[in-house]
C-alpha cells in the first residue's frame, strides 16, 4: 500500500507539472484572445489564475500531505489491492507499467516520473463535480464539466458524478458550500482561519482558482451594472478564464464595455468569438439581439454573415429577422445617408401589412421622408394614422403636406398634437405660417383663424405673426395689421420687415407721430423706412421718374420735414387702400350694422417705360427695375409679372423689394388678397401681423354677436382690447352684449362713455337700456 501511495504521489507531481504548463499556455492564449480575438479551440481553455495568497505561494510542496489528500479523495479502485495494471486502461500510462508490491518498481517510479510521458493522463480533481451534483446545481455542474473539458481535452466526464468519493474533510466540504453559495468573503476568512489553526495546511488549488475567478466575476458584473466600462475591460483582460463560452454573460458585458468606450470594433470581435465558438442556440440568438442594440448597421451585417442553418431548412436567426429589420430601418431614420438593404425594407413592409402595427408604418414613413420620397412617406403616415392617430404619425404627415403646398390640411392634422413636444409645436407653427402665405389666400373659418392666432401668441412665433399682418392688410384692416406688427416687434425688436410694415400701416392710418417714431428708431438701419413719406415735385409725363427701391435718389427729391400720410399729395403716392368700419346701432338688440368706406390713394408719378416685352426673358435685376417702371406707368398687371421674375433672384434686398413691389401692384389692381400673399414671399415688416390679429378678433366678435353668443363676443372683445384700444363701434357692440346679458350697470357705463364722445350710437344705446329696464315708461 505504501509503495502504491508513493507511486501515485509521484504521478500527481508529474501531472501537476503538465497541468501547470498547459494552463500557462491557456492563460497566454486567453490574453491573446482579448487583444486579437483568435477563435481557435485553445481560447476556450480556462487559464490558470495564480493565487495572490502568500500562504499558498511560499511553502514548498509537502509530498506526504499530497499523498494523504490523494488517499482521502482517490476513487476506491485506486485504494484497493487490485493491481494498477488491471484497473488502468490499456494505454501506455505510467501506472500500467508498475508491478504491484514490487520495491524495485517503487524505486523506479521516481526516475520514470522525471521525464513527462505524452500519453500519461493527468489527475483531474473531480470533487467539485460531486459537490454540485449533490446539491442539484445543474448549471454549475455543467459549467464545471465544460471547464474541465477545456483544461483536459482527453478527460471524459463521469456518468454519475455522485459516484465520485466524498471528501472526508468536513471543513473543506464546508468551504465548497460557501463557494457554491457565493459567500466569497466568508470563504476567504475560513481559509485564513484554518491556515492559522493548522500549520502547513493549504486549500486545494482548484478552490483558490475558482475563488479568484468568482471574485473577479463579481467585480466585473458590479462594474458593468454601475456602467464603469473601463473597469470591466481591465478585469476581463486580467482574468481571461472568464472569457469562455461557459461565461457567456461575461462575454456580453465585455463586448458592451468595449462599445461604450468607443471601441466598437473590439466589441464586434467579442461577438464574433461567440458566434464562431459557442454552440448554444439560445445564447447565439441572444448575442445577435444584444449586438443589434449596440452596434451600427454595417458591423451588424458582418455578424449576421456568421449565421448558421437551423437544421430545418431555415436560418438560426429567422425568428428575430423582422425585429432586426425594424431596428435597421429605425437606424436609417436617424441617418439619412444610411442606405438600408431592400430586403429589410420589404421585411418591414410585409410586417406592416400582415400584422397591422402602426409602429411599422411609422418606421417606413419616416424612412422615406428623410429621403424625400414624399409619395411613399405620405402613404405610410396615413396608414399609421388610420391605425393609431399619434403625434409622430401626424407630424410626419404634416411635414409632407407642407412640402406639397397643402398647409391648411397640415394645420388641421397637427392642431391636436401641437403641444405634444417641441418638434410637434414647431411643425404646427410652420403649418400656420404656410397657411397664411397661401396664394390666393385661403378662405379660413373663424375657428381656424382663432386657434392659429391663440397659438401664435402663446408661442410668440414671429413668422406667422408677420403673415397675419399681411393677411390683415389684404383684408383692408390696417388697425389689425398694425397690432400684429407691433406684437411681432415686441417679440423680435430687430425685425426690420415688421418695422417697415408697421411704418407703412401707420402711414396709411395717418399716424404721423407713429411713423416718425419708427423712422427715428431705425435711422441708419433701414433705408426704406427712412425714405417712407418722401415726395418729389409733381412733374408731367416723360420727366424724371421716381427711383426704384435700389436706385439712387434723384437730386430733385425733397426730403420730408415730417412723415406725410398717404392721403397727400395724391400725385406722389403709391396705391393704397384704407378701409374704415363704423358700427351703426341697430333697432332692438340685433347685430350692429357695419358700414365700410374705402379711400383709394393716388399713384406714383409715371416712368418712361412704354415698350411691351416678355418679362420672363429678363434677369431678376432688370425685371425689378422694369416692375417699378410699369408701376409708374400705372400698368400693375404687367408689373406683377415683372416682379414675379425678380422674386427668382437670390435672397436679399432685391428680392424683398420685388415682393414689396408685387404687393403694391396687386393692391393697385384691386386684388388685396393676392397682395398679402405677395408680401409673404419675402420678409418685409412686422406691423402687419398685429393688425391682422386685431381684425380677426373683431370679426369673431361680430360673428358671435350675430349668433347671439354674447359671452363669447365679450371674450373676443377682451382679447382684442389687450392688443389695441377699443374703437367706438366695438364699444357699442360691447354695450349691447351687456344689455342682452342683463348686465345693465355695465351696459349703462359703456353707453354713457360712447355718448360722451358725441356718438349717436351711444345715445341710442342708452334709450334701449331704459326701455329694457323700464318697459312701461315712454320717452
Amino acid at each position: 500500500m505504501k509503495s502504491l501511495l508513493l507511486t501515485v504521489s509521484a504521478a500527481v507531481v508529474v501531472a501537476g507539472s503538465v497541468i501547470a504548463m498547459k494552463d500557462g499556455g491557456s492563460l497566454e492564449e486567453g490574453l491573446r484572445l482579448v487583444a486579437q480575438n483568435r477563435p481557435d479551440n485553445q481560447v476556450t481553455q480556462t487559464g490558470s489564475i495564480k493565487p495572490t495568497d502568500t500562504a499558498f505561494n511560499s511553502p514548498p510542496i509537502d509530498m506526504k500531505a499530497v499523498a494523504d489528500r490523494i488517499q482521502a479523495t482517490a476513487p476506491s479502485a485506486v485504494l484497493s489491492d487490485t493491481p494498477a495494471s488491471a484497473q488502468a486502461a490499456p494505454d501506455t500510462s505510467a501506472e500500467s507499467q508498475v508491478a504491484p508490491g514490487s520495491s524495485d518498481t517503487v524505486a523506479q517510479a521516481a526516475p520514470q516520473s522525471a521525464t513527462p510521458q505524452p500519453a500519461q493522463p493527468p489527475k483531474v480533481d473531480e470533487s467539485a463535480l460531486r459537490y454540485f451534483a449533490s446539491r442539484g446545481d445543474k448549471a454549475r455542474l455543467q459549467a464545471e464539466i465544460s471547464r474541465l473539458q477545456a483544461l483536459y481535452p482527453n478527460w471524459v466526464p463521469p456518468a454519475d458524478p455522485l459516484a465520485i468519493p466524498q471528501n472526508s474533510d468536513k471543513q473543506l466540504e464546508a468551504m465548497w458550500q460557501l463557494y457554491s453559495e457565493g459567500r466569497y468573503a466568508e470563504l476567504r476568512k475560513a481559509i485564513a482561519d484554518r491556515q492559522a489553526a493548522e500549520t502547513g495546511w493549504q486549500p486545494p488549488a482548484d478552490l483558490l482558482e475558482r475563488l479568484d475567478v468568482a471574485e473577479a466575476r463579481a467585480r466585473l458584473v458590479n462594474a458593468s451594472d454601475l456602467k464603469q466600462y473601463a473597469t470591466v475591460v481591465d478585469i476581463g483582460a486580467n482574468t481571461p478564464s472568464l472569457l469562455t463560452c461557459s461565461e457567456i454573460d461575461i462575454l456580453w458585458r465585455v463586448a458592451e464595455a468595449f462599445i461604450k468606450t468607443n471601441r466598437a470594433a473590439r466589441g464586434q470581435d467579442a461577438y464574433v468569438y461567440i458566434l464562431k465558438n459557442c454552440v448554444n442556440p439560445q445564447e447565439r440568438l441572444a448575442t445577435i439581439q444584444k449586438a443589434s442594440a449596440l452596434l451600427p448597421y454595417q458591423l451588424m451585417q458582418d455578424l449576421l454573415s456568421l449565421e448558421r442553418p437551423d437544421g430545418n431548412g431555415g436560418r438560426e436567426f429567422d425568428s428575430i429577422r423582422t425585429d432586426l429589420a425594424r431596428r435597421f430601418v429605425a437606424e436609417g431614420n436617424d441617418d439619412p445617408k444610411l442606405s438600408v438593404a431592400p430586403d429589410y425594407l420589404s421585411q418591414v413592409e410585409r410586417a406592416a401589412q400582415t400584422q397591422g402595427l402602426a409602429s411599422d408604418a411609422l418606421l417606413l414613413g419616416w424612412y422615406h421622408l428623410r429621403r424625400e420620397n414624399h409619395g411613399e412617406a405620405e402613404k405610410w403616415f396615413r396608414a399609421a394614422r388610420s391605425k393609431d392617430d399619434s403625434a409622430s404619425a401626424s407630424q410626419g404627415l404634416a411635414l409632407i403636406l407642407i412640402a406639397d403646398h397643402k398647409p391648411l390640411e397640415a394645420e388641421d392634422v397637427m392642431y391636436r398634437w401641437r403641444n405634444d413636444s417641441k418638434d410637434a409645436t414647431a411643425t404646427y407653427l410652420a403649418a400656420t405660417a404656410n397657411v397664411m402665405a397661401l396664394q390666393p389666400p385661403a378662405n379660413l373659418s373663424e375657428d381656424v383663424l382663432g386657434r392659429m392666432a391663440a397659438e401664435v401668441i402663446e408661442q410668440k412665433y414671429v413668422p406667422t405673426a408677420q403673415e397675419f399682418g399681411w393677411y390683415a392688410r389684404s383684408l383692408n384692416q390696417p388697425q389689425t395689421a398694425a397690432r400684429w406688427f407691433e406684437t411681432a416687434l415686441r417679440w423680435k425688436p430687430d425685425d426690420e420687415p415688421s418695422a417697415y410694415g408697421l411704418a407703412i400701416t401707420r402711414n396709411q392710418l395717418n399716424d404721423r407721430q407713429g411713423v416718425a417714431e419708427i423712422q427715428r428708431l431705425w435711422a441708419g438701419r433701414s433705408e426704406r423706412i427712412a425714405r417712407l413719406g418722401e415726395t418729389t415735385p409733381r412733374t408731367p409725363l416723360g420727366s424724371v421718374p421716381l427711383p426704384a427701391p435700389n436706385q439712387t435718389i434723384p437730386q430733385t427729391t425733397v426730403p420730408p420735414i415730417s412723415p406725410q400720410p398717404l392721403a397727400t399729395p395724391p400725385a406722389t403716392r403709391e396705391t393704397s387702400v384704407n378701409t374704415r368700419q363704423r358700427t351703426v346701432a341697430p333697432t332692438g338688440y340685433g347685430q350692429p350694422a357695419t358700414q365700410v368706406t374705402t379711400t383709394r390713394r393716388g399713384i406714383r408719378g409715371p416712368r418712361a417705360c412704354s415698350m411691351t416685352i416678355n418679362a420672363q426673358r429678363l434677369n431678376p435685376a432688370d425685371a425689378l427695375s422694369r416692375g417699378w417702371c410699369l408701376m409708374d406707368l400705372n400698368r400693375p398687371m404687367e408689373a406683377i409679372e415683372a416682379f414675379e421674375v425678380a422674386l427668382n433672384g437670390p435672397p436679399g434686398r432685391a428680392r424683398e423689394d420685388a415682393a414689396y413691389g408685387q404687393s403694391l401692384a396687386y393692391l393697385r389692381a384691386g386684388l388685396a388678397n393676392n397682395a398679402a400673399v405677395a408680401a409673404a414671399k419675402a420678409p418685409l415688416s412686422r406691423q402687419r401681423a398685429a393688425e391682422l390679429q386685431v381684425a380677426i378678433l373683431a370679426d369673431r366678435a361680430l360673428t358671435a354677436f350675430a349668433a347671439k353668443r354674447y359671452q363669447e363676443t365679450l371674450i373676443y372683445l377682451d382679447q382684442r382690447a389687450q392688443l389695441q384700444q377699443e374703437r367706438v363701434d366695438l364699444m357699442v357692440l360691447r354695450g349691447y352684449c351687456y344689455l342682452n346679458l342683463k348686465m345693465y350697470d355695465d351696459a349703462g357705463r359703456v353707453f354713457n362713455a360712447v355718448a360722451a364722445t358725441g356718438n349717436r350710437d351711444g345715445n341710442r344705446g342708452l334709450i334701449d337700456l331704459r326701455l329694457a329696464t323700464h318697459p312701461d315708461r315712454s320717452d
